[in-house]
């Protein structure tokens, strides 16, 4: 079984629970030989999907309990198999999104790590640096990499441990592992989507004629 996310610059895959992934640009020349089930964020991309009918699009499948205008499946995907707790999706945008009792709440979005690391640089030159993977959150920074470093992520840890409040943290995406370090109570699951994506499959087996 073939399961794809597709996102605004990347295709990701989980095949066998292999997970590959390729540019939306290459993606534009991709022809399946078999099924491929699919959430889809890429409004560019319904033409393509729409024209070959082994593309199975899985969000109107989707049973997902929420009154969040707009959220988008990738989201509700991440959600899907957590109960309680957060869910941090850190890719080029990071969204926060908290789950009670099998219940979306509600969630936001902030910049990435590298839009927000891009946007210190369109500031000033000095200002252009490499993130700090061994940064102290809990001391003041005493050189400019440090205090930009700090400026990043102290706000996105303190706003998730505060929607969290005391719940686990749940970490995917490009920068998730990286995010994780920075938490008490957080676990990383590179396959968060996919895994809401198999069980959206598996309450619709009848439906995808897969029994």
């Amino acid at each position: 079984m073939i399961l794809c996310d597709l996102g605004n610059t990347h295709a990701n895959f989980c095949e066998d629970g292999r997970i590959r992934n390729m540019s939306v640009a290459n993606f534009e020349s991709y022809e399946p030989k078999e099924r491929v089930f699919f959430v889809n964020v890429n409004d560019a991309l319904a033409p393509k999907l729409a024209s070959n009918p082994l593309f199975v699009d899985l969000a109107p499948f989707a049973r997902f309990d929420t009154t969040y205008s707009g959220l988008g499946i990738d989201r509700a995907m991440a959600c899907y198999t957590i109960k309680t707790g957060l869910i941090i999706d850190a890719g080029s945008a990071i969204t926060m999104d908290v789950m009670s009792g099998g219940m979306h709440l509600g969630g936001l979005i902030l910049p990435g790590l590298a839009a927000s690391m891009k946007a210190y640089e369109s500031i000033s030159p000095r200002l252009k640096c490499v993130m700090n993977s061994q940064l102290d959150l809990e001391c003041l920074p005493q050189r400019t990499t440090d205090a930009v470093s700090y400026g990043i992520l102290k706000p996105i840890v303190a706003i998730a441990n505060e929607l969290a409040r005391g719940n686990m943290i749940y970490l995917t995406g490009g920068d998730g592992a990286y995010l994780e370090k920075f938490f008490s109570h957080a676990l990383y699951e590179r396959d968060l989507v996919f895994a809401g994506m198999r069980q959206v499959i598996n309450e619709n087996k009848e439906k995808l004629c897969l029994e």
